[in-house]
């Protein structure tokens, strides 16, 4: 007959279980078992016979860009075994980026990586994943706070201030008057990028003498260079925020009949359509080489997921201007990795 001593001993070891199992919900591996000194809270590491899910969160797939970090996903991701990758596109928009975090969680994925539309709305789906104990790997964009595991992308207030630079060394070393295309508004890279500019530029006789928002879009940056060129026909040159709409820009200038405008965008994508090619070319002047980061956050959530280490909680990735003189160089060397 159970006494009442031993049967106090059984119901706290239930419930002990019950927690156990609660707080190991966070991954779909059976054999999960709890990350040691990893940067997450509660992240699981089941080793090499481990199966997990990775849930990837994209702003868009309108952009040359972000298809290519889909890509650059999808190609790192085949190399392990243990990895299925599902894909969700927001389309800019941000409470269906919101939804799609949230179905993922309710899926129970082992990993998030998600490059957000906006910042400040996909903070606190991010923060729900994290405290239901699965890791987040911010890429290219980031979230308002720190209640993330790893960011991901590289320095956008120093390639705009390389970009700010180009423009008031090499473009328009006497000075002059520029339009500027700005990326998504609420979106970290399109802050980032125009306040490294204006840096760059600082003492310099180079003036932004008008903006335009593009939204990172090749029709919309058209759209807001026609207008720009409109309003400032004096407009010696354009510094467009991303290479779609450095493109756009270029079929304005045309129609204003500058078609020599210097355009200088940034991306640098090593593809046929890319801002590499852009620029060998001749449509656009320059460009700056921003990586994906796709092969590096898979290689983050291997090491989170696999091999039970850590990982930095940011991961600053290199760039570099890209001009006629080492445009075809930088395209092969980047087609090599």
């Amino acid at each position: 007959m159970t006494t009442k001593s031993s049967r106090t001993v059984w119901l706290a070891a239930v419930t002990a279980c019950a927690i156990a199992t609660v707080t190991a919900c966070g991954t779909t591996s059976d054999n999960a078992q709890p990350k040691q000194g990893g940067q997450q809270a509660a992240g699981q590491c089941a080793g090499p016979s481990g199966k997990f899910t990775i849930g990837m969160s994209q702003a868009n797939v309108a952009e040359p860009y972000r298809q290519r970090m889909d890509d650059d996903i999808r190609k790192a991701a085949a190399a392990v075994p243990q990895f299925t990758v599902n894909f969700a596109d927001a389309a800019q928009d941000n409470s269906k980026q919101v939804e799609q975090v949230d179905t993922f969680l309710t899926q129970r994925i082992d990993l998030l990586i998600i490059s957000p539309n906006e910042a400040t709305p996909l903070t606190a789906p991010v923060k729900r994943a994290i405290d239901q104990g699965i890791p987040v790997l911010v890429l290219d964009r980031k979230v308002d706070g720190d209640a993330y595991t790893s960011f991901i992308g590289a320095d956008n207030v120093d390639i705009g201030r390389q970009a700010g630079k180009y423009f008031a060394e090499t473009v328009l070393p006497n000075g002059g008057k520029i339009g500027m295309l700005k990326g998504l508004a609420g979106s970290t890279p399109a802050k980032e990028r125009s306040d490294g500019f204006m840096a760059g530029i600082q003492g310099s006789k180079v003036e932004v003498v008008a903006t335009g928002d593009g939204d990172w879009l090749r029709d919309k940056g058209q759209q807001q260079a026609d207008a720009l060129l409109q309003a400032h026909p004096d407009i010696q040159a354009i510094f467009s925020e991303n290479d779609p709409m450095a493109e756009g820009a270029r079929i304005a200038a045309q129609n204003a009949g500058k078609a020599d405008l210097p355009i200088t965008g940034i991306d640098g994508l090593p593809i046929e359509s890319g801002g590499i090619k852009a620029v060998s070319e001749g449509r656009l002047s320059a460009t700056l080489v921003y990586p994906t980061g796709g092969k590096e956050a898979i290689d983050a959530a291997k090491k989170l997921l696999i091999d039970c280490q850590q990982v930095p909680k940011t991961q600053t990735l290199s760039t570099q201007l890209v001009t006629k003189a080492n445009a075809d160089q930088v395209y092969a060397d980047l087609n090599k990795s």
